[in-house]
């Protein structure tokens, strides 16, 4: 029996939080596309209704801390955690949905599982990258080791765990060797984000994301702190708590007049700004899979990134950009350097990104994998 009524649920959905939250977003509305009935439960947040028809998917908004709109702390997650798992209980019982995906393993999964200890209700764990032990592990080591034993709980009683990475599917296989992880990638709105016709001189680079250690941006400044001869700015769309540092560096290696921190963007705005720049500088040293590079790709960019789990599985080396290996500024200057020198090469490059990703990566192929895993469930 099909799943007629799906379920997500997530902490962050647009407008706040990151790839994530864009992700269920767009998991949702393509699977009303599909002809599913979604509803998606999330957390409150300022002014945000509570209860809403937002397009074709309904939105619930439980109540649960939350002070910034593009990022979240240990204690906000739990108190997401306990507030789906309590009062997320009578919004289920009366919803009725046939399937659960629960967007990240904790705090999601764990609020999931509970309900699962007293109702019947078949649920897929979607992986992200932040709650698989081994990830960031120096933002998550502590956290990790304490929710263990929980996790395994939650995966084993999942009718299927998935990894939107090759890379963190093989994670989550180290952590827990005896659930089978299947892998379905992000997806791109490749309407939203096109490639406009743009100038590719001079070189204008961008980077999307939160500002955090995570993405290695003080690794890109230190490697575009070696190209002070070349022409070429850098435009950072995001926010975080390591932006002084950031400003800092950037001060002390001559280029602080070059860098524009444009701060959090959504919408057209983003749009806007993939659409300006004609060069993706992504230097992260973790991912599950990166939203703001398949962003990048659908509008045409080419792209300089880390050799890690997520961005291997995008760009394609010598084709759509270049792969270094992470931490390693002199390499990254090295690849920066020959695609800000080479117009005609970054062009090319973009032009098979946009290709790339409408080939592979479209929400509706995404969609469609999650409503066969979906169905399968519900079957079992």
């Amino acid at each position: 029996m099909p799943a007629e009524h799906i379920l997500i649920v997530n902490s962050e959905y647009p407008p706040i939080g990151g790839g994530a939250g864009n992700a269920s977003a767009n998991l949702a509305r393509h699977l009303a596309q599909l002809g599913r009935r979604v509803t998606v439960l999330t957390a409150r947040f300022a002014d945000l209704p509570h209860d809403e028809q937002a397009g074709n998917v309904r939105v619930v908004r439980l109540p649960a801390l939350r002070s910034k709109q593009d990022r979240s702390n240990t204690l906000e997650q739990i108190s997401f955690l306990l507030s789906a798992a309590l009062l997320g209980l009578p919004w289920v019982l009366r919803l009725r949905p046939q399937a659960v995906i629960a967007f990240f393993g904790a705090p999601s999964g764990v609020a999931v599982w509970f309900w699962s200890l007293f109702i019947s209700l078949p649920y897929i764990v979607s992986l992200r990258g932040g709650d698989v032990p081994g990830f960031r592990p120096y933002d998550f080591a502590r956290q990790h080791r304490l929710l263990a034993p929980l996790l395994r709980l939650v995966w084993r009683r999942a009718r299927a765990v998935v990894a939107n990475s090759e890379g963190l599917r093989d994670l989550g296989a180290a952590f827990e060797p005896k659930v089978p992880i299947a892998t379905i990638p992000n997806g791109v709105d490749v309407e939203q984000f096109q490639a406009p016709q743009r100038q590719w001189q001079p070189a204008r680079l961008l980077f999307v994301g939160r500002v955090v250690f995570q993405k290695g941006l003080d690794v890109l400044l230190d490697a575009l702190g070696g190209l002070a001869e070349q022409n070429w700015s850098l435009t950072i769309v995001g926010d975080g708590p390591r932006r002084a540092e950031l400003e800092a560096q950037a001060q002390q290696l001559g280029i602080a007049e070059r860098i524009t921190f444009a701060g959090w963007q959504s919408g057209a705005e983003l749009a806007a700004a993939y659409a300006e720049a004609n060069l993706f500088a992504y230097a992260s040293r973790h991912e599950g899979m990166p939203n703001a590079l398949l962003e990048a790709m659908a509008s045409g960019l080419p792209a300089v990134a880390t050799r890690i789990a997520g961005n291997e599985e995008l760009v394609a080396e010598g084709e759509t950009g270049l792969l270094v290996p992470s931490e390693d500024p002199a390499a990254l200057r090295a690849a920066l350097g020959k695609l800000i020198n080479d117009a005609v090469l970054r062009q090319r490059y973009g032009e098979a990104a946009r290709k790339r990703v409408q080939t592979r990566y479209s929400w509706h192929s995404v969609a469609s994998q999650y409503a066969d895993l979906l169905d399968q469930a519900t079957a079992d």
